[in-house]
């Protein structure tokens, strides 16, 4: 899956869906364009942020457009724990303390389990 279809199924295809399964490349390029997109306005609040009306609006629409990502990403997160053969609450483990998003990041890398789960059928089609 490449970078556009992969943002295009999460976004367009699967805003809210929280059910089924996602690979690992709908994940990490869905994060990745939210990184981009994320950066993008860092750096346009870094250089108009003095500017009174203009950084404001730059800080509004920031805020509007996190709000916006934050529904596919948790959709796609919730996914990809689903495609490894794990219920979406193993999210949570970002609350223990120091060693939780590492637990995390190890389940994100994980390849699909193969075959049918509980979650659906591979999206791979293996």
């Amino acid at each position: 899956m490449d970078f556009k279809t992969a943002v295009t199924s999460v976004l367009k295809n699967n805003y809210a869906n929280f059910n089924g399964r996602a690979r690992r490349s709908e994940f990490w390029y869905f994060y990745l364009f939210d990184l981009i997109i994320s950066a993008v306005f860092s750096v346009l609040s870094a250089i108009l942020g003095k500017v009174p009306v203009v950084g404001l609006l730059i800080t509004i629409l920031s805020g509007v457009v996190a709000l916006a990502l934050l529904v596919p990403g948790l959709a796609v997160s919730f996914r990809r724990m689903h495609d490894i053969g794990k219920s979406a609450l193993w999210i949570l483990v970002l609350l223990i303390p120091l060693v939780g998003w590492i637990i995390l990041l190890v389940l994100l890398a994980k390849d699909s389990q193969p075959g049918e789960n509980a979650y659906g059928p591979n999206p791979k089609g293996v």
